[in-house]
């Protein structure tokens, strides 16, 4: 059985987000803000619906779902204003995972075949409001959909009778029993609504209590429980907290067992403050907010290493990490490919605001796009050279050289290496 959904929904109108498909009021927290805290709240999924009405807004909120992918991890699905297959693509490229298609226009199902064979089925869905495109479409849906977006849950019964493809429905108004009821049945993979978009509503919690009705929920079931951790002289274990992107050591901290049962049931790191002897969510203060990644224990069972999405500092004194006082530094050379890569990507960067004479980087950027390019293709060839004559440090070199060059193809164009990374963690 697969874990059913809680999906967002954001609205987006002039690249802002708006209230709903009618109300064009901004929210009160700007769309990235918005998008980050789904991502860290326990969200499964953020659909995104462009409300453009014209070709020059649509490619505003393309820009502005791109830069929303750049930054969250969780699956983001789009829709609105798509006539062709390329605002299919355009959509993909941007970083979503699945493009959603609307029914209730006549060109959808033919749209939805090409962009099925073009792209695959799993990357599209639809959205339907009555039965008729379900009906007239029934012998293809499974060979074309992925999921079902459910405007009115009134016609789930007649839907489970005409399709097997699954479905999020929309729920107008939120009762918990009702929901409840709802994820219970076969095909439903999950619920949205404005109860869910609420930055109020407490997600972990709710899918908490989901799970204790026996829904299957993505949240976190521990592997280990408290009783299998090795304790310290006071009954507690050693916490060390990294940001999950950047693996920089933000904190120490300790759990007893009520805090560490909060983490996993909020999602949220607790603590035990030993000074003031209470238990201690981290943020609720200050609102620098911890949210878990992953919880890890070491190979003795006696300390806990947490990656969170850090909100704000992690330390009192205003620092990012509370290990900023340096006591001794060691010259060294980085051998971290990722860190290696950001750092040649960043200094070509810096070439390029602040351009120095003589500078190979610099040439090729005064050259311009096509100079760059036959940099690449020059660079390619010599990779292939080196290949057929199986002359390994060659070819370490020239894959090195091309490197280089792509990288100040990326410059030039506005790429970084999150956008490449994303792209290649969909592939």
């Amino acid at each position: 059985m697969e874990h059913k959904n809680i999906v967002a929904t954001v609205y987006l109108k002039n690249g802002k987000s708006v209230r709903s498909l009618t109300d064009f009021t901004e929210t009160e927290v700007d769309v990235y803000q918005l998008c980050q805290i789904y991502n860290d709240s326990g969200i499964d999924k953020i659909t995104i619906l462009d409300l453009s009405t014209d070709d020059e807004e649509h490619e505003l909120n393309i820009h502005t779902i791109k830069n929303i992918n750049r930054n969250i991890e969780i699956k983001v699905c789009a829709g609105g204003n798509i006539n062709r297959l390329e605002d299919v693509r355009k959509f993909l490229y941007a970083g979503c995972l699945q493009v959603i298609l609307n029914a209730s226009k006549p060109s959808s199902i033919g749209l939805a075949k090409k962009a099925s064979e073009r792209f695959g089925r799993d990357r599209i869905l639809v959205s339907v409001s009555n039965l008729d495109f379900i009906f007239k479409n029934r012998e293809i849906m499974t060979d074309t959909f992925h999921e079902i977006h459910v405007l009115d849950e009134g016609i789930l019964d007649a839907l489970d009778n005409l399709t097997d493809v699954p479905y999020v429905v929309v729920l107008r108004q939120f009762d918990y029993d009702h929901a409840v009821n709802l994820l219970k049945r076969q095909n439903i993979r999950g619920i949205t609504g404005s109860y869910i978009n609420s930055t109020e509503t407490d997600i972990m919690k709710l899918k908490s209590r989901f799970s204790g009705e026996g829904i299957k929920m993505d949240n976190f079931a521990p592997s280990l429980k408290w009783a299998d951790l090795k304790l310290n002289s006071d009954g507690m274990v050693p916490v060390i907290v990294q940001d999950y992107r950047t693996d920089e050591v933000l904190m120490l901290a300790y759990m007893d067992e009520e805090a560490f049962n909060t983490t996993l049931n909020i999602g949220k790191m607790t603590y035990y403050s030993r000074s003031r002897k209470e238990l201690w969510t981290k943020g609720l203060t200050s609102g620098h907010v911890q949210y878990v990644k992953s919880l890890t224990a070491d190979c003795d069972f006696d300390t806990i290493l947490a990656k969170v999405s850090q909100v704000g500092p992690a330390c009192h004194t205003g620092s990012n990490s509370c290990f900023y006082n340096e006591i001794v530094r060691k010259e060294f050379v980085e051998k971290n490919p990722l860190k290696v890569l950001e750092s040649v990507y960043d200094a070509i960067k810096a070439r390029k605001e602040n351009p120095m004479d003589g500078s190979y980087t610099n040439h090729m950027f005064k050259q311009g796009v096509d100079e760059i390019l036959k940099g690449l293709v020059k660079e390619t060839v010599e990779i292939v050279l080196a290949a057929k004559n199986s002359e390994q440090e060659e070819l370490k070199f020239q894959i090195s050289d091309f490197m280089y060059n792509c990288m100040i193809l990326m410059v030039e164009e506005g790429l970084t290496w999150n956008e490449i990374a994303t792209e290649l963690a969909q592939r």
